[in-house]
């Protein structure tokens, strides 16, 4: 079982005794220290009330399994509206988005994208960027986020 994988695990039930849904987990080791972000979400939304209600019981359950062995950040937050892609199956549910994509390797010259999702064939994902179809495991991701246009009312008004 990976690091993310065990986490989960452990927070998934945390998430949803509070009626969320866990969206996902973000674990980013450094040096000497740690950070974990847990995304929730729930079909009326997130309040700050839900966040801070679990991160405090996190916190208890993550001092007393002691999954992470250095000092680390916790961050609780709605996965927002630029979501983040944090499991293969984000990637399926969003075919036909734009997103961004970091990768840890290049794939044909580049690490970095930005287009719409294609598809997504076993673990494998395919991107339309700028009329080329660029394909790259799910493996090879190191961050991956929706790209939202957001379009506000009074649109061609002039002061």
């Amino acid at each position: 079982m990976s690091d993310i994988e065990t986490l989960e695990a452990l927070i998934e039930p945390v998430v949803n005794s509070f009626d969320c849904e866990l969206w996902g987990v973000d674990y980013r080791p450094m040096n000497r220290s740690a950070l974990l972000r847990v995304f929730i979400d729930r079909p009326d939304g997130v309040t700050l009330d839900h966040c801070s209600q679990v991160s405090y019981q996190l916190s208890g359950l993550l001092d007393v399994e002691d999954p992470i062995k250095v000092p680390y950040t916790l961050e609780v937050s709605s996965p927002g509206i630029d979501r983040p892609l944090l499991r293969l199956e984000h990637y399926r549910n969003n075919i036909g988005h734009d997103a961004k994509v970091r990768l840890k390797w290049p794939v044909e010259g580049a690490r970095n994208f930005r287009g719409v999702l294609q598809s997504v064939e076993g673990d494998e994902i395919t991107m339309n960027v700028d009329g080329r179809e660029i394909a790259f495991p799910f493996d090879a991701v190191s961050r991956g986020r929706l790209i939202v246009d957001v379009q506000f009312g009074n649109k061609g008004k002039t002061r």
